[in-house]
């Protein structure tokens, strides 16, 4: 854990963001069952849920990073085989329908925004992420969401490229299985982010609230 966490996480500066926690990928209407299943058995949705209540409380900005795709799939391209049969679909994940809602239990707000992406795998490729956070004064992006296998790393990575300290909320992202999504955060993410537990985030902005 860094020595600072509540310099590190200070909401000021920090965004906390969701990656795919949406109904046609976790939730009731998952595409990907494997991942839904860890989803469940690591109460990561509760878990986010809660952080996500302390970050809104604290003043911390609150962005959710969704995909989806035009029914004709205008703007995207069919060139990840792990999309492929799916993106034949054109009800998959399509722009405006209940797949690409989030969860419920993430309680959205008012206040959150949104960045829709249409193509990539990356929440940073072509879409208003990067400009949602530096107008908002962003400096540390705290990671959630799915998955450890692709979106997290991409997540991370794409954040580190272009300035910005990440913090990875341990218990609030999952893999499939579930040991893997552990290894990456061992042998590779741990090197690239702070990796800290929701609950120590809490506790890290609920103590620079005291008086």
């Amino acid at each position: 854990m860094p020595n600072d966490l509540k310099a590190l996480v200070a909401p000021g500066h920090t965004a906390l963001v969701t990656m795919e926690l949406q109904r046609g990928v976790v939730g009731d209407r998952a595409s990907f069952p494997a991942l839904a299943e860890a989803v469940a058995k690591s109460r990561l949705l509760d878990n986010t849920a809660r952080l996500l209540g302390a970050a809104r409380r604290a003043g911390a900005c609150v962005v959710h990073c969704t995909a989806g795709f035009r029914p004709d799939r205008a703007g995207s391209y069919a060139n990840v085989p792990m999309l492929g049969d799916l993106m034949k679909d054109p009800e998959y994940l399509a722009v405006g329908s209940p797949d690409v809602e989030l969860v419920p239990e993430l309680d959205r707000s008012p206040a959150d925004i949104e960045s829709l992406r249409l193509h990539g795998m990356s929440p940073f490729t072509d879409t208003s992420l990067d400009p949602i956070l530096r107008s908002a004064g962003v400096r540390v992006v705290i990671a959630t969401g799915v998955s450890l296998n692709v979106g997290i790393p991409g997540l991370v990575i794409e954040a580190i490229n272009r300035g910005y300290r990440v913090v990875i909320a341990r218990d609030c992202v999952v893999g499939s299985p579930l040991e893997y999504g552990e290894a990456v955060l061992e042998h590779s993410l741990a090197r690239l982010a702070h990796i800290v537990s929701g609950e120590e985030i809490i506790q890290a902005w609920e103590e620079s609230e005291a008086p």
